[in-house]
């Protein structure tokens, strides 16, 4: 069934619920351990203020953000949430983290002096985490210094809230760069014995036990992606996208569609052009041209290919194989239950996090199935 377009013509739905759930359900897999959630990227494009407070509400007492501002909007939502900055200390920040409650991960020694010595000047212990790098060459202790840094921590008394590693390919749960990683975060807990310890993202929490430690960070899962290549996706999808379609016409065989007429007709067709183009995050690789495999839209549960390039503002699809009758107005289905998150990143040659944090452009967001008591300004 072919749903009327509102009078803003179209737009993203999320599924609170959803979301809750699927965090509920990795709770349920870390046992153990403790449940964090990453909220990077506006809770990867879902609102970081109505996800923070529904994973809140839902249990979730530990956030993990890339930011200094995206960690004082989610204080701003929820002010009694423990908020880790995964970018680590800007220098001469410390004093602003701090008064503002959020914990930075430390990554690097002149990180780690200038918290030191904010803690001394104040004369508490303000919470921080400290991020080694096990191989992944992104921010991080280098494992050569772990024990200047025990010896410093030592020192001072300081003692930090959690040490931490990223896995690089916990999606390839056969991949010997995860067990390289976890045997090197093995070996680093010797040097901080009573520290709890984090490493495992939403692929390591899914892929083993052996990686929970005493907290896990995932961030896809809870939105619904696919963690673990090669394995039938568990997650339950939040996201639901619907566009406009702005007009329908009959085009013959052999002409073209779209820009630099790439895209030759086959047969006589029957095209819809919707209002969505790569400026509202459809990307250019999912146009319909020879050497690509193309992306698709879904109308009542039934496939129409992308035909031609994507272009800024519109995109052709082929509908002559529709059943339903369509017309402008009508929305067709970008992402829901027909087309998937990692259906569109494998048509895109992306993986489902770019294609979540990339739908912003020029359709209004509105959440479903909001659970009591959740405001979603």
């Amino acid at each position: 069934m072919i749903r009327n377009c509102t009078l803003l013509g179209g737009g993203i739905e999320i599924d609170l619920d959803a979301i809750a759930r699927n965090w509920r359900a990795l709770d349920t897999v870390a046992a153990d351990a403790l449940t964090g959630a990453v909220l990077k990227a506006d809770a990867y494009g879902t609102g970081i203020k109505a996800v923070s407070r529904t994973l809140f509400k839902a249990g979730a007492r530990f956030f993990f953000v890339a930011t200094p501002d995206e960690g004082l909007s989610l204080k701003a939502a929820v002010p009694q949430a423990h908020v880790f900055v995964l970018d680590g200390l800007l220098p001469r920040t410390a004093r602003d983290y701090a008064e503002h409650g959020l914990m930075p991960v430390l990554a690097a020694l002149e990180q780690l002096e200038e918290w030191l010595q904010y803690c001394l000047s104040v004369g508490r212990a303000e919470p921080a985490a400290l991020h080694f790098d096990t191989g992944f060459n992104r921010v991080g202790f280098r494992m050569s210094e772990a024990e200047q840094v025990a010896d410093a921590l030592k020192r001072s008394g300081f003692e930090p809230q959690m040490i931490m590693s990223h896995l690089a390919c916990a999606d390839q749960p056969q991949h010997e760069m995860t067990r390289k990683q976890y045997g090197l975060f093995q070996g680093l807990r010797n040097h901080f014995p009573n520290i709890p310890a984090s490493l495992a993202n939403s692929a390591g929490l899914m892929a083993s036990k052996d990686y929970h430690f005493q907290m896990v960070r995932p961030g896809i899962a809870v939105y619904g992606g696919r963690a673990i290549n090669g394995r039938p996706n568990p997650m339950a999808p939040v996201i639901r996208m619907e566009v406009p379609v702005l007009q329908t016409k009959s085009a013959r065989i052999g002409e073209t569609v779209g820009y630099g007429a790439s895209y030759r007709l086959r047969r006589d067709s029957r095209l819809a052009i919707i209002a969505m183009g790569y400026a509202d995050g459809l990307f250019r690789s999912l146009s319909g041209v020879p050497g690509q495999k193309g992306g698709a839209v879904a109308i009542g549960g039934q496939i129409a290919p992308i035909v031609g390039r994507v272009s800024m503002d519109m995109t052709a699809v082929d509908i002559t194989d529709i059943e339903a009758p369509v017309g402008a107005g009508d929305t067709v289905e970008v992402l829901g239950e027909t087309i998937g998150i990692d259906d569109v990143a494998e048509a895109a040659g992306t993986i489902g996090y770019e294609i979540l944090t990339q739908f912003n452009g020029r359709f209004p967001r509105r959440y479903v199935n909001v659970p009591d008591g959740i405001e979603v300004d």
